[in-house]
Formats: structure tokens, C-alpha cells, sequence
């Protein structure tokens, strides 16, 4: 029998493809590719963009400003839908293409999926170069499209029509893989996505990739218990993966079990309610003192989930205990075997679950004296948290600690908070009060400036029903506003909270530390010296956000920000509190750093302070540790 083919092009049949995958994990199915965002140009508009048109009713479309923000909204949507559900991204060739960079690499180093589809160069050669070509004399198959290779998880150029099959189905099966997930790019020649081909039909059938949760192998869990029951001082570390597996409940249960203590990373707070009796704060340069002391003395670290970042080990010097081992569950064994730590290769749900079960039959518990300890040390912890969120006076300008605080007093679990640069991460890894499992949106893999707005959208389109907040300091928001335009054209209620403090306040800070002396990190004219220690600048953020068609709530004072929070909370439109906080310098901040970060200073300089800064400097790299 003639197999039935259907006569389409190479977008029409992508566009159907795509709108035909499906996910499912634990039972629940779900859209793969809900939807896909777009800027048009003559790379795109005539291939995917005649599609997107042709299959509207199949595919949603979002219109994008930026080509790096409809990534970050992709990535939102798709932490924010346990990776199990994205968005693709179409662009145009040359600087739309180049823009998808920043977002791919974001994507993959926070092992999230979403689908990139710029436009290309002509397969054909007809026309050579084309608008935008980058013409290399060495490499003919070359294109500017090559730049994202080494950001993409997987990589093909649809060079002929049947090659779109096997690229498409690869794509998908990377996209839906827990390990090997992140960045997808399928770059598509402008002639080739505009040329028909006979398509079979069973190409267009749905398909359901099956998101699976492997469980450990029986040696390497007897070994993780035996490791487990001879340790005094146990810590587990929760990183990004718990969130990723929807292993929260599975954590909770084994910390109840065993009341061993649970310190998270940047991507891992959250996994227990910040009031769980085991949860202890964040861990690394930016966590806190209950964690990083605790870190200090454990003779067994459990890492579950995490990759170990220089911010959670404090750059190789926070686990100072002679003889500390290691532990690792993580569905990646690349991940399982960092610090010389002994691999549990598995989803962190099912590991976390037979490593429960498998302790119960022991009855395993740390003892009375160390669940006193570390819950007197967390109530200590506590206190201070207080007193950087308490303002004594209502009619004074905040400090930064205590618009978080003021933040923090009104929402409840169902806020979700997004932040990824600047100061505020540090402050909010230290003292923000998680109060479920997905209200702590950071993403600090990438760490990047930008990402806050787009993201924000992304997640409101997955969780509508919920007050998402984007938390933007003055250089995050110079950097990428754009999508607020979005928000406004698509009513996505999204909150800002817009924090104005005239600079680079977080890299100002580190530069002073390092004998940088706060070079170039304050936005001010320059003085008379040349520096820019002058006046700052009369840049009004409010009214470019409210241009941009915002509602804008200008607060002053901390009665007046209070106020203003609670009637953007409210809001059903996109709505931008805006608060110019008070340095750390006359008003008490949050706690400085509870451990070291590797910043290497200059070894040879003659200002005194990149001096001084070179001894300290030296001092903490005496001891650091390789964990072998």
C-alpha cells in the first residue's frame, strides 16, 4: 500500500509537527510547543511566518520586541511548567538570529528547554550573499546561525526537506530528556522553509515522549545508605533539580524521617517551606550564616539535584571538615560525580524515595543534639531577618532589605517572585521566606540582566491565575524593558517591582572589595577628574516604564511603598512599583557575605586598596580544597 502523503511546506509541516507532541510524566499529558513566539524578517516571514498564519488555529503566536527576551519568556514558561511544556521561537537571520545567543545559553545552563528556529541563508546558493550574510572565505556552509552551536543542546541545519524529519523527531527527543534538556536549534534556510514537499501523513500523528523518572541502581543505593547511617553531621543540599523532578514532597518526607537538615542553592530554595523544621536557609556566598556553619561541620554532604556552583561551595573552600564526603543524587552521572563524591544516579523523586524507605527500615535518625542545633542556630537566623525587614519609620526612604520585607508581608503562597542579577539575588537568597515550592523563581545559572520582564510574562502565561512579580534593579531594566509592551498589548497582569539605586549597585560593591574601587559601576556625569562621580543622572525609570504603557505606582517613602504594593497586587493590568531605596552605607543592609567567593585580585598593583584586597584575597585561597 502507497503510504498517504500530504503536499506541504517545510514550515507548514514543522508548524503541524510541532502542534502534534506531547509530554507526559506521572500520568499528566500536556502540549510540548504551546506556543511560539516571532519577530518577522525576510529570513522568516514568508517560511514560518506564512505558516504560523496557515496553522493558527493549531499553533498560538506571540509577538516579541526583543529576540533574547521571547527566549527568556519561553524559559519562564517552561520552569514554570516543570519542563515539561515550552515555547519555540522564530526569528529572522542575521542580528535576529545572533540575538537568540544570550537565551539559548541561559537555556542550557539552567537545563530548560525551549525551541529555537532562526532563519538562514539560502540552501541553494542563488543568491550569495543575501541581506545579513556573514560571508566566510574559508567554510561556505558557515552561517552566523553556527554561533549558537556551542549553546544548544542539539543543533542541525534543515538543509533539504526530508532532512527536516529526523531533525525535528531529535529535537524533540533532547527537548523531553531530564538530562540532556536545554537549548534547541533548528536553523532553517529561508528558500528551503518556503519549498513543498510530500510529507507521509504518520509524520503529523501525535506523539507522547514520556518524561521518565529512572530509579537508583541497587549497589549505588546500598552504598548511599551505608554512607548515610555512618555519618553525625549529614547536610543536604537541594538544588534546581528537585524542582525540576517535582520532588519537594519527596524531600519534605525524607527530612522528616531522618531530621537531617536541608540547605538550597539559588535554584533550590524553596524545595522545603522556608518554616519546615529541617529547612535551613540558602548555602553558599549568599546563604546563610544556620547553612553555611552547618556546611562547615558536615562530615556527609548530600547533594541532591545541584551542580555545585563556585557560589554554593564558596568556591571550593566552604566544606572544611577533614575527611567530608560526598553524595550525590542526580539524574546527570556527570553531576554525580563532582567533589569525588560518591554517584546515586537517578530522578531525585524516586532516589529520594527509596533512600526513605530504605533508612526507615533502619529507623535511621540524627540525634536530639544536632536537631537542636541547627533549629536554635535557624531561630537565630530568624531574628535577623526581622530586624532587616523592620522599618521603625514609615516615612522614610527603604533600604533594599526592607522593600523586600514589605513584599514579603504581603503575599502569600500562591506569589511567584522572578529575579536573576544585581544585588537583590544575595539578599533574597539570605532572607526571602519561600512559601511554596515554586514562589522563588532565580534563575542564577546565567545570572543574566534582562531576563526578569520576559520571564515574568512567561510564567504568568503558565501559572494566569497567580501574582507574578518581577523584581528589577535600574540596570537590569536599562538593559531589556521592551517586553513591557508586550505585557500591555497581551494583558498579561504581570507586577514590577522597579528598585532604583542610580548604578551597578551589587558589581559596585564587589569592585570595592576587590581593589576596584567602585570603577564605572555608578550612573552619575562625570566630575571634573573624568570619573563618573558626579550628580546622578536625572533618568526617569517610572515614566519610561509608564510610556512604555504601564501603570506606574511611584513610592517614596516605606508607608507610601507599602500602599503601593498592595494596589499592584490587586491589579489586573501589568502594573510597575517604583522605589528609589537608601544605600547600605547610612542605613543597616542585610548581612554581608556569610562565605567567600573567587574573584581573583590583582597580584601586583600600587593603589593601597587593590592591595589590601590582594592579601585577604590570598588568605581565603589557603584554603581551599580539591575534593577528591
Amino acid at each position: 500500500m502507497t503510504p498517504t502523503t500530504t503536499r506541504l511546506t517545510v514550515a507548514q509541516a514543522l508548524v503541524r509537527f510541532l502542534a502534534a507532541q506531547y509530554t507526559e510524566r506521572d500520568g499528566v499529558r500536556q502540549r510540548l510547543i504551546s506556543a511560539t513566539w516571532g519577530i518577522f524578517g525576510h529570513g522568516n516571514v514568508a517560511g514560518l511566518g506564512q505558516a504560523l498564519v496557515e496553522y493558527a488555529d493549531d499553533m498560538p503566536y506571540h509577538q516579541g520586541r526583543n529576540e533574547q527576551s521571547m527566549v527568556h519568556a519561553a524559559v519562564g514558561y517552561a520552569r514554570q511548567s516543570n519542563r515539561l511544556s515550552t515555547h519555540a521561537v522564530t526569528t529572522s537571520i542575521g542580528p535576529g538570529a545572533t540575538n537568540l545567543v544570550t537565551g539559548a545559553a541561559l537555556a542550557t545552563i539552567n537545563h530548560l528547554p525551549v525551541l529555537l528556529l532562526p532563519g538562514d541563508i539560502f540552501a541553494t546558493r542563488v543568491a550569495d550573499p543575501v541581506l545579513q550574510q556573514l560571508e566566510v572565505p574559508y567554510a561556505g556552509d558557515l552561517s552566523v546561525n553556527d554561533c549558537l552551536r556551542p549553546v544548544s543542546r542539539y543543533f542541525d541545519r534543515v538543509t533539504r526537506p526530508e532532512a527536516l524529519i529526523p531533525a525535528a523527531l531529535q529535537a524533540m527527543r533532547v527537548l523531553t530528556d531530564p538530562v540532556e534538556t536545554g537549548a534547541v536549534t533548528l536553523a532553517l534556510p529561508q528558500d528551503v522553509q518556503a519549498e513543498a514537499y510530500d510529507w507521509p501523513e504518520e509524520f503529523f500523528a501525535e506523539r507522547t515522549w514520556v518524561v521518565r523518572r529512572p530509579g537508583a541502581d541497587p549497589t549505588e543505593l546500598a552504598e548511599a545508605v551505608t554512607a548515610i547511617r555512618s555519618a553525625r553531621r549529614p547536610l543536604v543540599i537541594a538544588g534546581g533539580g528537585v524542582h525540576h523532578s517535582r520532588a519537594e514532597e519527596a524531600l519534605a518526607e525524607f527530612a522528616a524521617a531522618t531530621g537531617i537538615p536541608v540547605a538550597s542553592t539559588q535554584a533550590g530554595k524553596g524545595s522545603l517551606r522556608w518554616d519546615h523544621p529541617q529547612d535551613v536557609g540558602g548555602v553558599g556566598h549568599t546563604g546563610t550564616a544556620t547553612a553555611n556553619e552547618l556546611a562547615r561541620q558536615a562530615d556527609l554532604v548530600i547533594g541532591v539535584g545541584t551542580r555545585y556552583t563556585d557560589f554554593t561551595t564558596a568556591s571550593g573552600t566552604l566544606f572544611e571538615r577533614a575527611g567530608v564526603r560526598f553524595l550525590n543524587l542526580n539524574i546527570a552521572p556527570f553531576d554525580g560525580h563532582k567533589l569525588g563524591g560518591q554517584p546515586l544516579v537517578a530522578d531525585a523523586s524516586s532516589g529520594l524515595a527509596e533512600l526513605t524507605a530504605a533508612l526507615r527500615m533502619h529507623d535511621h535518625q540524627v540525634t536530639e543534639a544536632y536537631v537542636t542545633e541547627y533549629t536554635e542556630d535557624k531561630q537565630r537566623w530568624e531574628y535577623r531577618v526581622d530586624a532587616c525587614y523592620e522599618a521603625d519609620e514609615i516615612d522614610v526612604r527603604p533600604t533594599q532589605p526592607q522593600v523586600l520585607g514589605a513584599l514579603d508581608a504581603l503575599v502569600d503562597e500562591s506569589d511567584i517572585i522572578i529575579n536573576a542579577a544585581g544585588s537583590l539575588p544575595g539578599d533574597l537568597h539570605k532572607l526571602w521566606r519561600a512559601r511554596s515550592r515554586d514562589q522563588y523563581h532565580l534563575e542564577y545559572g546565567y545570572s543574566c540582566m534582562g531576563y526578569e520582564i520576559p520571564a515574568a510574562i512567561g510564567v504568568k502565561m503558565a501559572a494566569p491565575d497567580r501574582n507574578v512579580w518581577a523584581l528589577v534593579g535600574d540596570g537590569t531594566y536599562l538593559m531589556m524593558p521592551t517586553e513591557i509592551v508586550t505585557a500591555v498589548q497581551e494583558g498579561i497582569a504581570i507586577k514590577m517591582l522597579l528598585v532604583q539605586n542610580h548604578g551597578y549597585a551589587s558589581i559596585g560593591g564587589l569592585s570595592e572589595s576587590v581593589g576596584g574601587e567602585r570603577f564605572g559601576t555608578a550612573y552619575r556625569y562625570r566630575s571634573g577628574d573624568g570619573t563618573y562621580t558626579g550628580a546622578p543622572l536625572p533618568v526617569d525609570l517610572a515614566a519610561n516604564a509608564a510610556s512604555l504603557g504601564m501603570r506606574v505606582l511611584r513610592a517614596k517613602t516605606v508607608g507610601d511603598l507599602r500602599e503601593a504594593l498592595a494596589q499592584a497586587r490587586a491589579a489586573d493590568t501589568p502594573t510597575c512599583v517604583y522605589v528609589e531605596t537608601e544605600t547600605a552605607d547610612t542605613v543597616s543592609g542585610a548581612p554581608p557575605a556569610q562565605a567567600w567567593w573567587d574573584v581573583p585580585v590583582a597580584e601586583t598593583a600600587t593603589r593601597p586598596s587593590a592591595v589590601k584586597a590582594r592579601e585577604l584575597y590570598d588568605r581565603h585561597v589557603s584554603t581551599r580544597r580539591r575534593h577528591l
